[in-house]
Order: structure tokens, then sequence, then C-alpha cells
């Protein structure tokens, strides 16, 4: 398909720079495909009104990490350069894949050292060779240090990786540094949010609770890829990049008995559903499932196992506008989409939600 046919015109002040507060306190627009689209303003508190008792959610318990990293390149006795890159996928317990920028300065066996400005201290304690360069800005770096190690000196000289759009507007702060993760977060590794569920609190599970709607966990590491434009005029030539999941075989079973006795399955997120498609079979099975996914889903795709997405509002243009219209029909999230910014609703990872219920 042509990727125009998925542009629309957004304001910047539809942008949200911070999220609600409290976090359940985001609007909610409801998009019902049946005949002309039905749509409906309500509040993320209102979930449980259009969920059945043994509904279950499913959520991507992934953590943010701080993977934005700034360095010192080192080349023999060349005069030392600034980079920044950004981890998106780990490939092993001492090798992330990494954007860089700018990627030019970067060729294979250059040395990168981590900790310099503020971090001064640390200078010296992370290091790391650029091993492979591959395309659009893309590097693997192998780091001296690993595992857990090297977990740790991640976490001391890098910084959250606050989408672009909010990036260049302002600085990342303390604040981003709880409210650019969920409350459920503890499988490290992600480079964005899967920021859907950063609507849930307490209050909300509770409510979830007493209405006797499930909750089960999957995670897919969002890496970020998921903020790259689509840069090609048509979607078959755009090549989605990879993220590590995991399905585990107890959660697999527990969702296959949702589906068996007439529930339904409503993902939290692009990112879960992402992950619990490429799980499923043709005929709509859960499996255990561990590994990468590049599943890029347009409009023609028969979804196996998802029933209703909650998510956010996407950017123009996007995989994941395109994923919704997939699962709801680009007239029907056209209209949607038209009728949010009419509306005021905030746009983007600390903004609104909407809950989708698929078109057949």
């Amino acid at each position: 398909m042509r990727v125009d046919l998925f542009d629309f015109d957004l304001p910047e002040s539809s942008i949200a720079l911070r999220p609600a507060s409290p976090r359940d306190s985001a609007r909610m627009l409801v998009v019902r495909p049946e005949g002309e689209p039905v749509l409906a303003d309500h509040g993320v508190l209102d979930l449980t009104s259009f969920l059945n008792p043994g509904d279950a959610l499913v959520f991507n318990d992934t953590k943010v990490i701080p993977a934005q990293l700034e360095g010192i390149r080192r080349r023999g006795e060349d005069v030392a350069t600034a980079v920044s890159l950004t981890l998106h996928m780990r490939v092993a317990s001492d090798r992330w894949k990494a954007f860089a920028r700018p990627a030019r300065r970067l060729k294979s066996g250059d040395r990168i050292q981590f900790g310099h400005g503020e971090n001064t201290c640390l200078l010296g304690a992370l290091e790391a060779t650029v091993e492979e360069k591959g395309e659009a800005g893309e590097v693997t770096l192998r780091f001296d240090l690993s595992g857990p190690a090297l977990d740790e000196a991640i976490l001391g000289v890098g910084h959250i990786p606050l989408p672009p759009y909010i990036a260049s507007k302002r600085p990342e702060d303390a604040r981003d540094r709880a409210d650019y993760q969920t409350i459920f977060a503890r499988e490290e590794g992600a480079v964005a949010a899967p920021t859907a569920g950063l609507h849930f609190t307490d209050r909300l599970f509770a409510k979830l609770d007493e209405a006797g709607i499930e909750r089960h966990f999957v995670t897919l590491h969002v890496g970020a890829g998921t903020f790259l434009p689509v840069k090609a005029d048509d979607t078959d030539d755009h090549v989605m990049h990879e993220e590590i999941g995991h399905v585990d075989a107890a959660t697999a079973e527990k969702l296959n008995a949702v589906r068996a006795r007439g529930g339904r399955i409503v993902c939290v997120g692009t990112t879960s559903l992402r992950l619990i498609e490429s799980a499923a079979t043709e005929g709509g099975e859960i499996r255990h499932w561990s590994g990468p996914t590049g599943i890029f889903i347009t409009p023609g795709y028969r979804f196996r196992a998802v029933d209703v997405l909650m998510t956010n509002f996407h950017l123009p243009k996007s995989t994941l506008f395109m994923l919704v219209s997939a699962f709801a029909g680009l007239d029907t999230m056209r209209a949607a989409y038209a009728h949010a910014i009419a509306t005021g609703y905030r746009f983007y990872s600390y903004g609104d939600a909407s809950l989708l219920f698929r078109k057949d």
C-alpha cells in the first residue's frame, strides 16, 4: 500500500510532553468499526465498562533501560570525536546493536569510551569496540564488560532515550525515569516504554480484579526502531527492525483457555499485540514462543488471536498507525484520529489512550 495513505496533519500542540497525573486520569477514545465508525469519549478508568468477566488483558512487562549513551570515539592517534549511541537490541551478553549519530564518524575497530561529561568519576569504566557497521546508522558494539556487570555500567552512564518528538522539545530529567516506566515493568531490556501500559495504576488494577478481568504478562523488548520513520513510498519496501520477545508456556496455555471458553484477548499496547500475533498459529492457538520478531502488520493482515487493542495515538505514516488501521480499518482510524485531534486528545508516548475493537 502507498505510505501516504497513512498520512494526516497533526498540530504540534497535540503532542504530550508529560503524562496525565494521576496516570489513570488520561482520556480514552473507544472505537468500534461496525458500519459507520462508532466513536465514544471516555476515560481510562472506564475500561472495565467495555470488558466482560473472563476477558484477559495482556501486558508487556519489559523494563526501559537508560539506553542513550554519550561517548568518545578513539582511533589510534586520531583526535577524539564525540558520538551518541542508542542501544536497541541485545544480541549477546556483551554485545548490543545500536543506532549511532553521526554514524559516518565510526568504522569497525573503533574504540568508544563512555562516562564522560557529568559522570567523570566513571571515566573508563565502560568501553566498547565497534565490531560491525551496518546500514541506516546501525552498528554492533562489543563491550569490555558482559552480563550483570555491563547492565550495571549502562545504568551508571546511560540516559533514558525519550522519543524524538519529546526529546526535540525538552531534555530528559529525573521525572522521566519514573514516568517512562510502567508500574509492572520487571524484565530489563527495552529502549522505549510499552506506552499504553503507562496508564495503569493500582487503583485501575483493583477495578479490573473486581470485574473479573484476568491479567497476563509477556515480554517484548521494544527497540529504537519503533521511532524510525517509514522512508519508503510503499509498505512492501519497508523493513522492520527486529525485537526480542518471549511468551512462556504457562501464559500461552492460560490465554488459550480464555479463548476456548469464549473470553476475549485484550492486548495493552501494540507491542504485546505484535508478540501475541507472532506466537499464534494460523488457527489462533498461542504457543510458547521466544526469539526475534520483525512482524509488520498493515491492512489486509488477518489477525489470529487478538480481539481488542488498547493503545495510544501514533505518528502519521508510522508503522503503528498502519497496525491500528489494519486492526480497526483505515477509514475508521482516519475518522477516529480526526475526532481525537479536533477534541483535544493528547498524542504519542505520554498521551491519551484509545480502545479499539477488531474489524472482522
